[in-house]
């Protein structure tokens, strides 16, 4: 297996539960704090572009920033995939967590047992 870094805030109970898992699993990964290191508009891009899948996949839906800034609204009046970048690069709070990269292809974000279990068991 490849390379795994392994983003997350360490404060939020799904991260809490995909470390954990991680950890009950034996897989050895580098951990990144979003809040500290928050993920760059190329990073994104390239994230996006390995994964396949839509820019909005990549935001934090349920989070209080993404509320505030009305994020839905600017997706859906048709954000081009660079403004959103920009966005998400100015704070890993609305950045989707955690992010589980291989080699640097992310999974989908979030914690998707059965995803991560395919690719890394």
């Amino acid at each position: 297996m490849g390379e795994i870094l392994f983003i997350q805030y360490p404060r939020c109970s799904t991260c809490k539960k995909a470390k954990a898992w991680l950890d009950s699993h034996g897989i050895a990964y580098t951990s990144r704090d979003i809040t500290e290191d928050n993920p760059t508009k190329e990073e994104l891009k390239a994230w996006k572009e390995a994964s396949g899948l839509p820019v909005r996949r990549f935001f934090n839906t349920s989070g209080k920033l993404y509320r505030e800034l009305n994020v839905k609204k600017l997706l859906d009046a048709g954000m081009k995939d660079d403004e959103a970048y920009a966005l998400l690069a100015t704070d890993g709070m609305l950045v989707k967590r955690p992010i589980l990269l291989i080699d640097g292809v992310p999974l989908t974000p979030g914690f998707k047992e059965a995803e991560w279990a395919e690719k890394l068991l």
